[in-house]
């Protein structure tokens, strides 16, 4: 199977595969809807018309797409609609190129076939039982024509191979195309290599433990047809196999088979059948097996109760079979699984029938510890088997967390070439191979990031200009290349080049195009060039043309200036390519003379100049004679020739003639070239510097080995370079610093050892070295090498304590190095042959080495010279190879363990004396293997297990006693090969184990029904894996070195405390004690405060026994503790209490307890344990934004009705608070929020009112039932706490201000009799709040050591509450007595069904039924009386976060952005008290309709229905508010925003519009006085630096069009016109990304401003770029404005001045007539400024802008001596004025009327001044830092923006 198939196994579901519900790669024309079918009782697809032509599906879009799906059966899941006709169209792709046509339809009266075309006419069935059946019983030729009434539904199975082959003589590749014709109904479509059997679910399969043939499968859930309890599926359904079973028309045409139930088979087998149990009888053969096998399996005499005696028996009873609840597999699915493949049915003629279950070859042993057997024989007297007992289906356990390993850092470089890295386009990172892993790493600080997907070493690499797309390839038989997203590192696509070698990749500057060279099967060098232009789009790479030629191909490369063009170098030629007619077609470079050299590598002229051609450039060639040949692209001829000599030849020989000279040159290996010098990497090891003219070397850098690779950065600061000794580094050329990023092994790693005091691990390799490393700094510290071939490294082992280690040689010396001094110790030889393994033992103590002719040496470590204390001959199985685990030491120190003296024995001996303690024999453990198993490695458990692990050459593990060496279990087919090496953690729970290149992390007691996670990235072997001796990595070798994180948490963490109760009591506060005592321990207590006091209640805990009910649910405990508690103060902005009521807290808990307070220990120690837990994985959780602003707290306000600005809209909807989003439908109450501000918006008019109060991001809302009062709550700040404010809707005033929360709060709620009012904070707090709404006193505090996400007030009584948290949810009682208020908790697991999991949203129903959601995407359903969960059902694929319930209706909304519509009617029925079956989890008859979906454009946060569920409003992640409305299918977008960060916004000139850009890729255009969103323009992949609109008085738009241009991160802009809502025009001005953009003042050109400082000049209608300014290269271009002036005034002629700032403090004005192609410099300003501080932040921004009030002013802020804003004038050139500043700006905009100007700053102030006057306002209503601001034309409006808030301000003035 071919790689690319590999992603089809099992099956592919054709319809999620192209998620057909989006309809982007899916093409429908006519009548096509989608309806509940009742039947199915899910949605599926129905395509009607009277015309089939013209209404259809069609997969994919477009015919020039396809599936590529390879599966040979395809499953079409469908039924006709009665009376009519209907055809299916499916073009299949044959090896041999063709495309065939197979269609099928009941119109079609017979068979008829072409050569591409096949039609088979379909032949319907009839219901069962009616008169039509019975006529198609007697036809002849069936029923041929409609359906007939009430058709089946039907599956139809279509072996695509079979019909290729058998009709037309071809042979299947893939399936191209499918076209679903009216009229019919469709489910799904399916693709698959597996027969499936449709009677035959996956459930019952596993129930079952049937045994099918190989290729055969149950059916899987997505293919699964609903059968009622008792009812059989083929009575229901109809199954049709083609090629036809039946009796009629077998050959042309399709039909359901003879048999009324189909049998499933394959064309050379049949699939298996479950036949009912039946007496057999047993000849004496069986009889001897079976007295063998209870031989083999009987225990020894009973140790325990537990163990069952044997059955012995001259006539055999009959008996059945049945799982031992306490067998190893029983325990989990995959055991099972493996054990059913092992389960063997032996049947005989006696008359005494027998059913007897033995396990197979290759099964499982049983998992005990007591010698249990491996089955059970138990006598059965009913007179007919017993039927097996069916288990509830249940999620299965996974070893978690999922992944437990995380690859963190990789020591290596190469593997296939040397000659792969790349930088970055900021040149902060390189891009290399390491073996079959890719590698980018940032240069400082020195983190790694990976491309994983490769099988075999990756050959080479390519990466576009921009750093966008990176392509790779792979050797190998299956070579093929991957593409890359490089920002994300996510695989777009995978390309197969049918070739065994590709060892050249080169792609397009724009990433367009690529470029491959290798060897195809024929040896023959072959050319590739492919289209990928589309590839991030997730469209095809076609295929643009294919070359084969006899030429040397050492290097190519896509030419820098047309993606078609191509230069390749070899042996003896250099050669031009070019796309033409379809073909590539090259032309040779005359070399005369020079036509024998081995050219190695070429270079093109950087620097172009704009007046040349753009393919007038020179080409530098490289050669390994020294040659550097200048070759002139256009006239295809060597311009110049110059050889490169030693530094001992005469610099002025250095330019030759063309002559070839006897002199040996300098051998390059690699040229590169940049604006300023060449660089060449050579044979001798030298980088060196060169002039363009190569007349001097001005810098030079040596390198241990040749240089195999140079690469200068696109800015020429640094050069890159790599040797074929795997060094990689790169060169400072201003520093003149080199720095080496990675050196590795040249080969493969033999094996390792860690210091773990030190964090340094030492590698021994097959290239004769032993090298130390920094573990964190992945820097080679050491390097030990061995001259001599016969005396090379082979294995090594660092002392746990002192600073150096043993290595083992070749030549059978044992050495031990100092690693401090770098020097010898000590060396021994003891051994003859190679030392295969050296291991210390841990205490220090004892040196062990093993030789591979047999030799055991111990030495003593404590002694510096390792005293040899005894050597034994042959006790070590012999033989090289062995690897480090034939040795393994005990925790303890006092065992060793090794295999010998053969391969088929392992021994234990005592460490310090090498006494023999137990001799294993491992090839007769397996009394049913037909070969000798031979042990392979051994590893000890931690000494309180006694367990000695051995690994054999079956493929197993076995678990030994090291006392009795019993074996207590093994686990079979544990990789694909044997295990080459294993590991186990200091705590016993989990263990490593590697096979060929794959590692696997198990549960050491294999408990799980999953019981271990394998993971890839090696490309060879690996050799050994370890853990690191802090337990928290992995260390892995074999190619390289890899270094995993463990994420596992430690034992101390994850245990689980027993359970307890929780009870208090809390008495009235008493201020005259200021402590009291817990159980006689004081706990502090302040002084009551005369202001503004809140008490808070610490419960008190009672360790009291708990007791179950017959149902498993915690009951009520007998007593509870009271004690009577003083009450503390807290500093609080809330009023003060009046009273303090009597609170009693009862918590009930079940089994999963959570961690609860001792006595003696204070609220403040319980809540700074609480603020140390892990964030929960669930999304509903709050996370505020990560800002680095923080608010001016010095700030005033402006006198009331002084204001210079108002607030007239926000614009956007906090996608990232939670449940921030009210609607009231009664009242028409509106509220949601947007950053700091709770906006109240009037649904019809769209007028809002905006609500103060809160300084930080707004994470929920609540509103009370009447509507009249709203809670909003934030964080209060770094040293505050938490802010709750109660608004009054009436007027808008903020009635009070709470306070309690230390951190973020997590949820808000109202009572239902709007009495209480509840808080919850977030995970480092866990703490509930009740309030009274009365007067807003904090009545009480619990602290819960568990994370809670929702709360919930019962909607039908005011004393009901319900708190949901991780993995259990809470049910709450609220009782109030005259003094005292009780309050009752009672805790519940959620059920095992839905495993561990996040109840993450709540809902009632009624009075007694709860809907709780879960991060794992279930919904369970609760009884609130019995507190137990009925039903719970998988409702989405993520996690739910939304519940809504009314009726019979359940609304979920989840963070697969699905809005779902549920009718629930028979979930109500099953509360009916008479209804027994109420207390069944699961129900056959108990079903939950999908009645409606709808997909949003993100993750549901908020919504909001009415009374009957029928309209409401939903809040999405990208920050979107929808209208919904369920009867008309519609959604509505009400309010919309920017997700991520606002980069700018611009209104347009006519003031009725304005356009904002965002980090998204979006530019969105709005309406200025609806602030509705009226176009969306989306670039994917992209962020839109900045914007701009054309002038209203511009010529680029003759007919008036409005249009708008964007500059993007890819350095492109893109112009698009409002008329037609589409792009006009795309050019590519920079190659890296635009940061300033600006029409000139009359719109004749397009002034735009790359990261890198330069300046373009392009027409904006035929996208030409005019000119290219490098003035302010080096320095990224921050502003461009553009303003009008009179032609000659300054002196200069222009009609327009406009100015450039860079962030390095430079202004450059100039004067232009862009009709008349002139630009002149009119100034330059350069603004001093003092070094920034190493540890600041970024410097602020350098802005400058023509000043609209004040002709010939420029107007200057950025980082200088001081802060403040500079007025310029250009007349006098001299400084006007300035006004002084608190803070660095960060935007600025210049008002046209009123001489104003705003200025945003880091600290969250939007600063409007009077230019003249110097006055000032201070507005801060944001909530991060103002990055944007921006007046309208007219000057009455200004924009701001932090983060992605957006606000609109109406201008009053100064």
């Amino acid at each position: 199977m071919s790689p690319s198939a590999l992603w089809q196994q099992p099956f592919v579901n054709i319809f999620k595969h192209m998620r057909i519900e989006e309809w982007k790669k899916v093409n429908k024309e006519g009548d096509v809807t989608t309806y509940m079918d009742k039947t199915l009782k899910c949605s599926v697809y129905w395509i009607r018309g009277s015309i089939p032509a013209s209404n259809y599906i069609l997969l994919p879009k477009t015919s020039s797409q396809s599936l590529g799906l390879t599966g040979r059966y395809l499953y079409l899941l469908f039924r006709p609609i009665p009376n009519k006709h209907f055809i299916v169209h499916i073009d299949i792709c044959a090896e041999e190129g063709q495309v065939i046509r197979v269609s099928f339809s009941n119109m079609f009266k017979e068979f008829k076939s072409t050569a591409t075309w096949l039609q088979f006419p379909f032949l319907c069935g009839a219901t069962e039982g009616s008169v039509y059946e019975k006529t198609s019983r007697t036809a002849k030729q069936g029923l041929v024509g409609p359906a007939q009434p009430n058709p089946c539904w039907t599956c139809l199975m279509m072996d695509l191979r079979y019909v290729l082959s058998v009709y037309l003589n071809r042979t299947h590749n893939h399936l191209k195309s499918i076209k679903l014709c009216a009229n019919m109904s469709v489910k799904n479509i399916i693709t698959s290599d597996l027969l499936f059997d449709p009677g035959l679910s996956f459930s019952e399969f596993r129930q079952a433990g049937m045994v099918l043939p190989e290729g055969t499968a149950p059916m899987p859930r997505e293919m699964c047809f609903p059968v009622p309890k008792g009812q059989s599926w083929h009575k229901l359904y109809d199954y049709i196999r083609f090629p036809s079973d039946g009796a009629k028309l077998p050959f042309d045409s399709i039909q359901k088979g003879s048999s009324s139930t189909a049998k499933t088979e394959t064309p050379a087998e049949q699939s298996p059948q479950r036949e009912q149990s039946h007496t057999v009888g047993v000849s004496k053969a069986v009889q001897e097996r079976i007295s063998l096998i209870q031989q083999i399996t009987t225990p020894k005499p009973a140790r325990t109760a537990k163990q069952r005696s044997a059955v012995q028996t001259t006539s055999l009873p009959e008996v059945i079979y049945t799982p031992s609840d306490q067998s190893e597999s029983s325990g989990s699915p995959d055991q099972r699984s493996l054990a059913g493949e092992g389960v063997r049915v032996v049947c005989a003629a006696d008359d005494d029938g027998v059913h007897v279950y033995a396990r197979c070859e290759g099964g499982l042993y049983s998992d005990t510890t007591d010698s249990k057997e491996d089955f059970t024989v138990i006598n059965a007297k009913s007179p007919r088997p017993v039927a097996l007992r069916c288990d509830k289906p249940k999620q299965p356990q996974k070893l978690f967390p999922d992944p437990i390993l995380k690859l963190n850092r990789i020591i290596g470089f190469g593997g296939a070439t040397m000659r792969c890295a790349v930088w970055s386009t900021d040149g902060e990172e390189v891009v290399y191979p390491c073996h079959a892993i890719i590698v980018s790493m940032t240069v400082s600080p020195r983190h790694q990031r990976f491309f994983i997907g490769h099988t075999d070493k990756v050959s080479a690499l390519a990466l576009n200009a921009a750093s966008t797309l990176l392509a790779s390839a792979q050797t190998g038989s299956n070579s093929l290349i991957r593409l890359w997203s490089f920002r994300n590192g996510v695989c777009q696509t995978i390309i197969p080049t049918n070739m065994l070698a590709l060892h050249l990749l080169s792609l397009s500057h724009s990433g367009s195009s690529l470029s491959g060279v290798g060897k195809d099967s024929h040896n023959k060098t072959t050319v590739i060039l492919w289209n990928t232009r589309h590839v991030t789009g997730g469209g095809v790479v076609p295929l643009v043309a294919k070359a084969h030629t006899d030429v040397d191909i050492q290097m190519m490369k896509i030419t820098l200036f047309d993606d078609t063009r191509m230069v390749s170098c070899g042996v003896g030629n250099v050669r031009l390519w070019r796309v033409r007619g379809g073909s590539l077609r090259s032309c040779p470079v005359n070399l005369g003379e020079y036509h024998s050299l081995e050219f190695t590598d070429f270079a093109f002229e950087q620097g172009h100049a704009p007046d040349r051609p753009v393919d007038d450039r020179m080409l530098f060639v490289s050669s390994r004679s020294g040659h550097i040949l200048e070759i002139d692209y256009i006239a295809v001829a060597i311009k110049n020739i110059r050889r490169l000599l030693p530094a001992q030849e005469s610099l002025a020989d250095r330019r030759e003639k063309k002559t070839c000279s006897t002199v040996d040159g300098i051998a390059v290996n690699s040229i590169s070239v940049c604006d300023e010098f060449c660089v060449t990497g050579s044979e001798d090891g030298f980088m060196r510097l060169w002039s363009l003219d190569f007349s001097s070397v001005f810098l030079e850098a040596e390198h241990e080995g040749p240089v195999s690779l140079v690469c200068v950065s696109s800015d020429g600061s640094r050069v890159l370079a790599a040797t074929t000794r795997g060094n990689l580094g790169y060169l400072v050329v201003c520093s003149r610093e080199y720095h080496t990023l990675m050196r590795s092994h040249t080969t493969s790693v033999l094996g390792f050892s860690v210091d773990g005091i030190r964090r340094r691990v030492t590698t021994v390799s097959k290239d004769s070295t032993v090298r130390v490393w920094d573990m964190d700094t992945m820097q080679q510290l050491f390097d030990f090498v061995s001259d001599d071939d016969d005396d090379g490294p082979c294995s090594v082992a660092f002392h746990p304590i002192m600073p150096f280690f043993a290595c083992g040689s070749s030549s059978g010396t044992v050495r031990v190095f100092d690693i401090q001094s770098s020097s010898l110790i000590t060396q021994h030889r003891q051994h003859n042959g190679s030392v295969e393994c050296v291991i210390y033992s841990p205490d220090g103590q004892w040196l062990f080495s093993a030789g591979c002719l047999g030799y055991l040496t111990l030495y003593r470590a404590s002694q510096q010279d390792h005293h040899v204390v005894r050597v034994l001959g042959k006790v070590v199985a012999q033989g090289v190879n062995h690897g480090p685990d034939i040795l393994a030491v005990s925790s303890d120190s006092r065992c060793l363990a090794f295999v010998g003296p053969t391969e088929y024995t392992v021994t234990i001996m005592e460490a310090h004396t090498l006494n023999e303690l137990l001799r294993i024999d491992v090839s007769i453990l397996d009394v049913e293997s037909s070969t000798l198993d031979s042990a392979l490695n051994v590893c000890f458990s931690p000494t309180s297990l006694s367990h000695l692990l051995i690994t054999t050459s079956a493929n197993k593990i076995l678990w030994i006693n090291t006392h009795t060496g019993q074996l207590l279990r093994q686990v079979s087919e544990v990789h694909k090969r044997h295990c080459v090496s294993l590991a186990l953690s200091e705590d016993g729970r989990y263990l490593l184990t590697t096979g060929q290149n794959s590692l696997k992390v198990w549960d050491y007691n294999m408990h799980l029904d999953v019981n271990s996670q394998v993971f890839i990235g090696h490309s060879e072997v690996i050799r050994q894996v370890r853990f690191t001796p802090d337990q928290r990595g992995v260390v892995t070798v074999g190619d390289a070195l890899f270094l995993w994180d463990f994420l596992a948490q430690p034992q101390e963490d994850e245990r689980t405390p027993s359970p307890t109760h929780i009870a208090a009591v809390i008495s009235p506060r008493r201020p005259a004690h200021n402590s009291v005592e817990v159980n006689g321990f004081p706990l502090a207590s302040e002084k009551p405060q005369e202001t503004s006091l809140v008490t808070s209640f610490l419960p008190v805990i009672n360790r009291s026994a708990e007791r179950k009910d017959s149902e498993g649910f915690l009951s009520m405990c007998d007593s509870t503790a009271e004690l009577q508690l003083k009450t503390t103060t807290d500093h609080t902005h809330s009023p003060s209490p009046k009273h303090v009521s009597f609170l009693r807290v009862t918590e009930w808990v079940r089994d999963k307890d959570m961690p609860t307070t001792p006595t003696n220990q204070s609220r403040a120690e319980t809540a700074g344990e609480s603020r140390t837990q892990m964030r929960p994985d669930c999304y509903k959780h709050f996370t505020p934004r990560f800002k680095t602003s923080a608010l001016d707290q010095t700030i005033i306000a402006p006198p009331p009705g002084q204001a210079g600005l108002s607030l007239k809209a926000v614009i956007g909807y906090n996608g990232n608070g939670r449940n921030n989003m009210v609607w009231n439908p009664d009242t028409g109450l509106f509220v949601y929020s947007c950053g700091c501000i709770v906006v109240v918006e009037d649904l019809h008019t769209g007028s809002q009112k905006h609500w103060f109060g809160h300084t930080e991001e707004i994470s929920t809302l609540a509103i009370t039932h009447d509507a009249q009062m709203v809670a909003s709550a934030s964080e209060g700040g770094a040293s505050q706490s938490s802010i709750i404010c109660i608004w009054k809707v009436s007027d808008g005033s903020c009635s009070n201000r709470l306070s309690y929360h230390k951190g973020p709060v997590q949820s808000l709620a109202f009572s239902r009799d709007d009495m209480y009012f509840l808080s919850l904070g977030d995970f480092s707090e866990a703490v509930v709040a009740l309030w009274s709404t009365r007067s807003f006193e904090l009545l009480f505090t619990v602290q819960m050591s568990i994370p809670l996400h929702d709360a919930a007030f019962c909607p039908f009584t005011a004393n009901e509450l319900m708190l949901i948290g991780s993995e259990a949810v809470f049910f709450t009682n609220l009782q109030s007595h005259e003094h005292s208020t009780e309050l009752k908790v009672q805790r519940v697991g959620i059920p095992d069904e839905v495993g561990r999991a996040e109840v993450t949203s709540l809902c009632y129903n009624s009075r007694r039924i709860l809907y709780t959601g879960t991060n794992s995407g279930r919904v369970c359903v609760w009884d609130c009386d019995t507190q137990r969960c009925f039903v719970t059902w998988e409702a989405d694929v993520g996690e739910i976060g939304v519940l809504l319930c009314s009726g019979n209706k359940l609304i979920t909304g989840s963070n697969s952005k699905k809005l779902r519509l549920w009718s629930i009617a028979s979930v109500q029925n099953l509360t009916n008290p008479n209804n027994k079956k109420s207390s069944a989890v699961h129900d056959g008859k108990t079903q939950v309709q999908l009645e409606q979906e709808l997909l949003l454009d993100g993750t549901v946060i908020s919504a909001t229905f009415d009374d009957v569920l029928d309209m409401g409003i939903v809040g999405t992640t990208a920050g979107t508010l929808w209208y919904i409305n369920w009867a008309e299918s519609s959604s509505i977008r009400l309010i919309s925003g920017h997700k991520t960060k606002v980069n700018g916004v611009v209104c347009s000139p006519d003031e009725r519009h304005f356009v904002t850009c965002g980090e998204d890729g979006s530019v969105r255009v709005w309406a200025l006085q609806s602030n509705e969103l009226l176009v969306q323009f989306q670039v994917l992949n992209q962020s839109c630096e900045c914007v701009c609109w054309s002038p209203p008085r511009g010529v680029y738009e003759p007919g008036g069009r409005v249009c708008v241009a964007g500059g993007y991160s890819d350095g492109t802009v893109r112009i698009f016109s409002l008329e037609s809502s589409e792009m006009e025009l795309k050019l590519k001005p920079h190659p890296v990304a635009v940061c300033a953009l600006q029409y000139s003042h009359y719109g004749h050109v397009l002034l735009s401003g790359g990261r890198d400082g330069l300046i373009t000049v392009s027409n904006p209608v035929t996208g030409v770029i005019v000119r290219t300014l490098r003035d302010h290269k080096g320095a990224h271009i921050t502003t461009v404005h553009c303003t009008s002036k009179q032609y000659k005034e300054f002196g200069l002629e222009g009609n327009e001045l406009w100015l450039a700032v860079s962030a390095d403090r430079r202004v450059s004005i100039w004067a232009a007539d862009w009709t008349k192609e002139k630009c002149e410099l009119l100034d330059w300003l350069t603004f001093p400024a003092p070094n920034p501080p190493e540890d600041s932040h970024p410097l602020p921004p350098s802005l400058a802008a023509f000043s609209p009030s004040e002709r010939g002013v420029v107007v200057y802020t950025g980082y200088a001596v001081e802060r403040e804003i500079i007025f310029y004038c250009l007349y006098n050139k001299q400084v006007l004025r300035t006004i002084s500043l608190s803070d660095w700006p960060l935007c600025l905009s210049l008002c046209s009327t009123g001489r104003l100007l705003a200025v945003g700053s880091n600290k969250r102030v939007l600063k409007l001044i009077h230019s003249a006057s110097g006055r000032f306002q201070d507005f801060s209503s944001h909530s991060d830092s103002v990055d944007v601001c921006g007046f309208s034309w007219s000057g009455s409006r200004l924009f701001t923006a932090a983060h992605n808030e957006l606000l609109l301000w109406t201008v009053h003035g100064l």
